[in-house]
């Protein structure tokens, strides 16, 4: 803890406004293939009538600084486009009663994000309890012991997606991965801090050349597609679309929020091991699930997708060290201003696949990681059967509902998603078996290593 101390950086003003633009372009490459992947994916079930990539990325940027606002500008998380909620754009797609029978996929999108709009607003009434009861009392739930395994299925969940990617082009992702390990390890000054953005300019500069060299991926297609750059506009306002409410567009979206909100602990969680801070406690988990759920309603209000905090972005601040939250505020205002350029976005979203899969090879295995080291720094004894059921039950849940678990209420489909389900196995196990173990606040040393000291909550 003491060596980390001295390495990382939690005032980034001391490396110079260069270098600090530097990493928020950094963060802005480690959101941006993720953030764009939703619209895209959502207008593959609206049949090109859905969301906008530049309102996505306005979206993406402006519930960013309001997150920070909402959070005491203490906390260092992005908010990017949520995967949570691709379920239920896929049901709204295909609702063909009632209001819906006539419709076209354009005029079905605005009744989806309407139902975002209320799933956001579920996250206050989880931050009212929580200022009522207490955060201490709430985190009781949630031990070393369920939280650990929640942060390494956040990241192996993510796994398939990165060796999907890579395996479009394994030349290119190598490249990625390798340039990244090579300046993480060797790397001097502040290029042992940007080993992300170097990893996504070396390996796209050598994408460019086997591109006019003439060669392709694996399965044929060109390795840079610039059609899309092409015929956009230069600039161009985001096209903002206000949303509609209906009951049972709400009754698929809203209850995806229970996954989401359990997902914003975790994640939580996965940044306060990572900084080493106490977030939960300050500036409290009240706030952040207050800024993520305002964040979401507002997004989807103006025609957005819902917003969560992102774990590529969690792994960059473990692979820079570099903890300060302005720079992902500047990450921020480079989402928004990109959303103004439509033809500058397409540029960067002709990032290979490929690219994208190397990079995340390592962002996705070092938020594992951080939950292995969550799980060993709290002293978690695996020998005792109750931690090894929590323990075991949450990753098959997290690691084998890959499509999520769907059931009908009331004539509606609704899906949790892999790691809701395995978030509420893990906290009901917990509280339902007995031989706990675990005191929240009992073993302060250790709570400090995950950033969860509770020392500051005695007189609360």
């Amino acid at each position: 803890m003491n060596t980390e101390e001295k390495t990382c950086i939690r005032d980034a003003r001391e490396l110079g406004v260069p270098k600090m633009l530097l990493l928020g372009l950094q963060h802005m490459f480690a959101m941006f293939g993720a953030t764009i992947l939703v619209p895209i994916l959502v207008n593959t079930y609206f049949e090109g009538e859905g969301l906008s990539v530049q309102v996505t990325l306005f979206f993406a940027g402006i519930g960013t600084l309001f997150f920070h606002l909402c959070s005491k500008f203490k906390v260092p998380a992005f908010l990017g486009s949520s995967f949570a909620f691709l379920g239920g754009f896929a049901t709204v797609a295909n609702l063909d009663t009632g209001i819906f029978a006539n419709m076209t996929m354009g005029e079905k999108l605005p009744y989806a994000c309407g139902g975002i709009v209320v799933a956001g607003l579920l996250y206050l009434i989880l931050a009212l309890i929580i200022k009522l009861v207490g955060v201490k009392k709430v985190m009781r739930f949630l031990p070393p012991a369920v939280t650990g395994p929640i942060i390494i299925c956040i990241g192996l969940s993510l796994a398939p997606s990165a060796v999907s990617n890579a395996s479009t082009n394994w030349f290119l992702a190598l490249i990625a991965l390798g340039v990244i390990v090579v300046f993480n390890i060797w790397g001097k000054g502040m290029f042992k801090i940007i080993p992300i953005l170097m990893g996504v300019v070396i390996s796209y500069i050598v994408a460019l050349i086997m591109h006019f060299a003439g060669m392709t991926n694996a399965d044929g297609s060109a390795i840079l597609n610039f059609s899309q750059a092409a015929t956009d506009a230069v600039v161009g306002l985001p096209p903002f679309q206000l949303c509609k409410f209906d009951l049972t567009a709400i009754l698929v979206m809203a209850p995806i929020a229970i996954a989401t909100m359990m997902e914003h602990i975790g994640d939580m969680s996965a940044i306060s091991a990572t900084v080493g801070s106490n977030f939960i406690e300050d500036p409290g988990l009240h706030r952040t699930l207050i800024g993520d759920g305002l964040a979401t309603s507002l997004s989807a209000l103006f025609g957005g997708p819902a917003n969560t905090t992102y774990g590529e972005n969690t792994g960059v601040l473990e692979l820079s060290k570099v903890y300060d939250p302005r720079v992902i505020r500047l990450a921020a205002v480079f989402a928004v201003i990109l959303s103004f350029f439509p033809k500058v976005a397409d540029l960067i979203s002709t990032l290979p696949s490929a690219i994208i899969g190397g990079v995340s090879f390592m962002l996705y295995g070092m938020i594992s990681a951080i939950g292995v080291r969550n799980v060993v720094e709290n002293h978690v004894d695996l020998t005792k059967s109750r931690n090894l059921i929590i323990a075991a039950v949450i990753l098959v849940c997290g690691l084998g509902f890959s499509d999520g678990l769907t059931f009908t209420i009331g004539g509606t489909s609704i899906t949790l998603t892999a790691l809701a389900i395995a978030a509420i196995a893990g906290v009901l196990l917990n509280a339902i078996l007995p031989g706990k173990d675990y005191e929240f606040g009992k073993d302060p040393q250790a709570d400090k290593n995950r950033g969860l000291d509770m020392n500051f909550m005695d007189n609360k």
